[in-house]
């Protein structure tokens, strides 16, 4: 199968620590899409333990907080200030937060009930290694729910961009197939997926821009142009990007939400 472009992870850190003041007044879609996901989660008994890989300021920990009956709940994320946030939004209490790369979990096996990630395990390389951590980290019945990004996303920006160079301007996701794959090869049973196109309007490609900055959604791919973008570069890119009306653009994001079991 088709790997990904290879992945920055320093930079990925260094993003999102600096977009934690941001983050929440623009992550609107990422609101949108945990909110999806906690409808997608069944009413399960009192557990032990539930894992949020990838916590950002602490959205989606604040409502598990609230719906999960749960002896601990661990928030996990890459950068220290999103921590920092996720504290401040769960009132400073509830979750014991760890800063972590997913890639490398601190998590002894058989010690989590449950693993829920909202719109995070797309910066992971490695997802069948990532996968199969977690398989290890799961406990005999626990559960995998997350929503990541598919490969539609932000394919207008491509689109554009394809217009001006080669390089890579826009992160590449996996499939559905691929994550299927990964997931069983990792040792899950009941794989579910299901993808989900979100769109929202902009009133210009420029404000798209910013918006991506705001979340720390950077361009963090190795392929991509290390030279400063040129005012002329950027012109074309903008000019290249389709339309339905002279008034606002549209950015689509696919959105793939999975479910599955250690059984």
């Amino acid at each position: 199968m088709k790997a990904l472009t290879g992945l920055d992870k320093l930079k990925i850190r260094q993003s999102f620590a600096a977009a934690s003041g941001s983050y929440d007044g623009v992550a609107d879609l990422q609101r949108r899409v945990a909110l999806a996901l906690l409808s997608r989660m069944q009413d399960d008994d009192a557990t032990d333990t539930v894992l949020d890989v990838g916590c950002g300021t602490g959205f989606l920990t604040r409502h598990l907080l609230s719906r999960l009956d749960c002896q601990t709940l661990v928030a996990l994320d890459i950068a220290m200030p999103m921590l920092h946030r996720t504290r401040l939004n769960t009132g400073g209490g509830g979750a014991v937060c760890i800063c972590a790369d997913a890639e490398k979990m601190p998590l002894h096996g058989a010690s989590v009930d449950k693993i829920v990630s909202n719109l995070a395990l797309q910066w992971c390389q490695a997802l069948p290694a990532v996968f199969a951590d977690f398989h290890h980290a799961l406990k005999m019945d626990g559960r995998l729910i997350f929503s990541t990004f598919g490969p539609l996303t932000l394919q207008e920006l491509k689109f554009a961009w394809a217009s001006v160079d080669d390089y890579s301007h826009v992160n590449e996701f996996y499939s559905r197939t691929q994550i299927t794959r990964f997931l069983e090869d990792a040792g899950f049973q009941n794989v579910s997926t299901e993808s989900v196109t979100y769109q929202s309007r902009y009133p210009s490609v420029m404000a798209l821009m910013r918006e991506l900055k705001g979340i720390g959604a950077h361009n963090v791919t190795l392929g991509r142009n290390r030279n400063l973008t040129t005012r002329s570069q950027l012109q074309q890119m903008m000019a290249a990007y389709p339309r339905d009306c002279p008034e606002d653009i549209i950015a689509s994001y696919e959105i793939i939400f999975v479910s599955a079991a250690k059984t």
